[in-house]
């Protein structure tokens, strides 16, 4: 049973830019290239921060301002002020950066986008150079598989390869991504197992498991063992 990792969705043909850009040419290269940030690399590819248009931002807010910083003042107001004098990447970007390594999981891709509350995270590899960049969109493209591959998957990963279980005995429907699954299976706790295990396949939606059941209710048996030790 595959299961999509960061380097089978994320961008190779990354724009980068070099510590000592100036700040024009780092908006004209994020316009040219359509692009709302970029990874600032070292010479060997190194990611050392993100900078971006909220970063760029900062110049044009507090655009002929008094941009030094006062005592007591909040560290975010503060640092926006930095960026806004700031001329080169190396003094706008973001550092250091949130970056995920190429082979981790989409679900840790997830969980870390939303727990850094950022749109983007450079890809490195184990020595930490860049080697693409994953963006929301493209951890999307898991649920991009077709229902028929979908089937494939639930029939011959999980009901063959990992249950053991006689396909024959366990209708499979899929339809925009949601899996019904119609039948009859030994033990409670094996169907448990399969309904978990296909929740995990790439492109799966949702299991409606209702119309599923099993000869031998097993989970009970082993809660009332463990109540009478």
């Amino acid at each position: 049973m595959s299961s999509l990792l960061v380097r089978d969705v994320m961008s190779t043909g990354v724009v980068t830019v070099a510590p000592d850009l100036g700040y024009k040419q780092i908006v004209d290269l994020l316009i040219e290239f359509g692009v709302s940030a970029a990874p600032v690399v070292d010479d060997r590819r190194r990611v050392l921060g993100v900078v971006s248009e909220a970063d760029l931002l900062h110049k044009v807010e507090f655009n002929g301002a008094e941009v030094h910083a006062r005592l007591f003042e909040r560290r975010r107001l503060r640092l926006a002020k930095e960026k806004a004098s700031g001329e080169t990447a190396a003094a706008l970007m973001t550092a250091p950066a949130v970056t995920v390594k190429a082979t981790a999981t989409l679900t840790d891709a997830a969980k870390l986008l939303e727990h850094r509350n950022v749109k983007r995270l450079p890809v490195v590899d184990d020595a930490g150079n860049l080697v693409g960049i994953v963006s929301r969109r493209d951890l999307l493209r898991r649920y991009l598989r077709t229902d028929d591959a979908i089937r494939g998957d639930v029939i011959e990963s999980v009901l063959r390869g990992i249950m053991w279980i006689d396909p024959i005995e366990v209708d499979v429907t899929v339809a925009d991504g949601h899996v019904t699954l119609t039948g009859r299976i030994d033990r409670r706790s094996s169907a448990q197992i399969v309904v978990r295990l296909i929740r995990g396949l790439d492109g799966v939606v949702g299991v409606t498991d209702d119309a599923l059941t099993w000869g031998f209710d097993d989970t009970t048996t082993r809660l009332s063992h463990t109540f009478d030790a």
